[in-house]
């Protein structure tokens, strides 16, 4: 939840906190906890004193307040609203040089889709996540991102399609598609096969909303398309759950 007075955003739950805490912590501007959690975050609140920032023991009700929700796990940060720098060719350069994993999301804008998203991009090691306009990061995304949050890096972009383009001349552009002719566990070979010097290649992979996938003009800038097979009885699976697939596939490579 954001506070607009302060441009702040609320970060809760228990691993969102304690994650943001070890990585960022000079992110935090004020800490709510119960008194069953201060053992956990004793050192947090000590940093926090040393900094002049203040921490308050507080009930699940104050907590509940601040988080607007009653999933906050006993403790919740305020940070400054995050914001998101555009994506540059400094940054394809770094990530084709280190072949890194990253993601384009394409309208992911549910809070609870793009939290598990970046769980799983954290998991497997991927380096970025590129979002699209109009694409927020909240206090419940990083509530289900379980601390990931703290892990990837964060660009956005205004035209994916451009983006991919100029992206393809250094890195391996894949796009979901639940239509495409390739299998996902045909991606690893091909894959290989685009890198140089025997290093491994990086790879940019793009995934669409629930409702509509994957722009037409962003599947034409992919240089690989696949598809996760399944029995048939329904389209697709949940952008998360295709999110974690295709992730494994890419980090097992």
């Amino acid at each position: 939840m954001r506070n607009k007075l302060t441009d702040e955003l609320a970060v809760c739950g228990y691993n969102a906190v304690k994650a943001l805490a070890e990585v960022h912590p000079k992110n935090i501007n004020r800490l709510f906890l119960r008194e069953d959690r201060l053992p956990d975050f004793s050192g947090l609140c000590k940093k926090l004193a040393e900094r002049k920032r203040p921490y308050k023991i507080c009930l699940d009700e104050e907590l509940e307040r601040v988080c607007k929700s009653s999933h906050h796990q006993g403790v919740a940060a305020m940070i400054y609203n995050p914001e998101v720098a555009p994506a540059a060719e400094d940054d394809i350069e770094a990530w084709a040089a280190g072949g890194k994993t990253c993601l384009l999301l394409c309208d992911v804008g549910n809070d609870h889709n793009l939290g598990a998203i970046i769980r799983s991009a954290a998991f497997f090691d991927a380096a970025a996540a590129v979002l699209t306009e109009g694409t927020e990061l909240s206090t419940s995304a990083y509530r289900v991102a379980e601390g990931g949050m703290e892990h990837i890096l964060f660009r956005r972009v205004r035209n994916p399609a451009a983006f991919l383009r100029a992206a393809g001349r250094r890195l391996v552009t894949v796009g979901a598609d639940p239509r495409a002719r390739i299998r996902i566990r045909d991606l690893p070979p091909l894959v290989r096969e685009k890198s140089a010097d025997g290093k491994r290649a990086g790879v940019i992979l793009a995934l669409g909303n629930e409702e509509t996938g994957l722009p037409e003009d962003v599947k034409e800038n992919c240089s690989l398309l696949a598809r996760i097979p399944g029995a048939g009885v329904i389209e697709s699976l949940n952008v998360s759950q295709a999110a974690s697939l295709f992730l494994h596939e890419l980090y097992e490579m």
